[in-house]
């Protein structure tokens, strides 16, 4: 008999959990998706295109909230949690749920859902949302650029639009992330790899992504997993580095699967340690040690600058900070906020009373963000609403935290500032002599 599944997810590894173990697996029966975190990716289906031939009317995506009830109408056996970025007591609670239906709850681990690549691979993973991984990704391609090595980059999935359309994407200029119709989320991802002249794929079928990859017109002597949240790697890595954030001190151990790329990391980077607390960078240290005694660790810093600091000086300012990382990634500040205090701002201004739309159901589903706008992007009308509170809100002048320049995409009235920040290792060992080991013994 075959087992009736349903996979709890988040439009990202819900997907890739299906294609890589049960699309084609005569064993199980997938009779739905459930969606969370991301706004409006419920109602839709997993397109037959890309479900296989066991699934020929494809598979419908449910919201979460229905899934005691989904489970009993659809008679389901098993229940597979596949989304990141949740902490532990979130995780078991939906097994409660889920074993109270009268189902199994279901974890898929690394040895049924990373893909092997024939070019050599290195994975940038984080223990939680907004750690600094695309910093460090950006970090790695540019000592193996520095080289000479043809690096193309992959990003964790993001795929809230037309899903057949986005089965496999590649990103090689601005104008590609028009013609892929991007959120500002993915946008903010995309964008930075783009501009520093390298190659980057996203989509939903990661298999057929891989190969595309390592086929690449422009060539390609290593792929970089950019992973997303704090999620292990979709692909099987040659070097696995995990970023930690001291900001969060315990939350290494704490999230799922943050505590999993941790366990599987060759190197920890430890970011923004110029601005952490002694005792929480000590707490991160000790964490390593216990969970990743093996695994080398970098010490690093994001620095801050700003096109203008006379636009944040004395003022009285609204931060725009990256969205993700303010809502499921719980932090309370980011890189905007550490530039409004650094560069001599007046006051912070909450934008509470001024938000319209679908940013005020922001605030109210995440009630316990900072003093600050997260730059929410899925859709032309969370757009829409950025842009009118922004305007709306009564300040002097706008800190743009985000990893791209709103200005493209919004008419921001009021006198702004961006905000940029990389990677900066201190001290040794480094990411330089790690990367220059990898290529030796890869005899790139």
């Amino acid at each position: 008999m075959k087992k009736n599944v349903i996979i709890i997810g988040a439009a990202g590894r819900d997907f890739h959990n299906f294609n890589t173990y049960y699309r084609g697996n005569e064993d199980y029966n997938v009779v739905a998706f459930t969606a969370a975190q991301i706004p409006d990716i419920d109602g839709r289906k997993y397109p037959a295109e890309l479900a296989g031939d066991l699934y020929p009317d494809g598979i419908p995506i449910y919201a979460e909230e229905d899934l005691p009830k989904l489970i009993k109408d659809l008679k389901v056996d098993d229940c597979t949690f596949s989304y990141s970025d949740v902490p532990y007591q979130r995780v078991m609670a939906m097994s409660a749920i889920v074993n109270a239906a009268g189902a199994n709850f279901n974890l898929l681990g690394p040895k049924d859902t990373m893909i092997k690549s024939t070019k050599p691979l290195i994975a940038v993973g984080a223990v939680r949302t907004g750690c600094g991984k695309s910093q460090t990704s950006r970090r790695i391609i540019e000592l193996l650029m520095e080289k000479g090595l043809k690096v193309v980059a992959v990003r964790h999935p993001m795929p809230y639009g037309d899903l057949v359309a986005q089965k496999v994407q590649r990103f090689a200029t601005i104008e590609d992330l028009d013609k892929h119709k991007c959120t500002v989320e993915e946008m903010e991802e995309y964008e930075p790899h783009v501009v520093r002249g390298n190659v980057i794929y996203a989509g939903v079928d990661y298999e057929a992504i891989l190969r595309a990859a390592e086929q690449d017109p422009d060539g390609c002597d290593v792929v970089l997993w950019d992973g997303g949240n704090n999620d292990f790697p979709f692909y099987k890595p040659d070097l696995n580095i995990t970023v930690v954030d001291p900001h969060r001190p315990g939350h290494e151990l704490s999230y799922y699967p943050g505590e999993v790329t941790l366990r599987l990391a060759d190197v920890v980077v430890i970011n923004k340690m110029d601005s952490a607390a002694p005792e929480a960078i000590q707490v991160v240290r000790e964490n390593i040690a216990k969970v990743a005694p093996n695994a080398i660790v970098v010490d690093g810093a994001s620095p801050i600058k700003v096109d203008d600091p006379s636009v944040i000086k004395g003022k009285k300012v609204l931060v725009v900070e990256d969205g993700p990382t303010l809502t499921h990634g719980e932090m309370k500040l980011g890189a905007g906020t550490v530039a409004a205090m650094k560069f001599g701002a007046a006051e912070l201004i909450d934008p509470r009373p001024f938000t319209v739309g679908k940013l005020s159901e922001t605030f109210q589903i995440y009630p316990n963000i900072g003093t600050l706008l997260p730059a929410m992007g899925y859709s032309d009308q969370q757009l829409k609403d950025l842009e009118t509170t922004i305007n709306n809100t009564e300040c002097d002048a706008v800190v743009i935290g985000t990893p791209i320049d709103l200005n493209r995409l919004i008419k921001i009235e009021k006198p702004n500032t961006r905000v940029y920040y990389d990677l900066q290792e201190i001290g040794f060992p480094n990411l330089e002599e790690i990367v220059g080991d990898f290529v030796i013994k890869r005899n790139l």
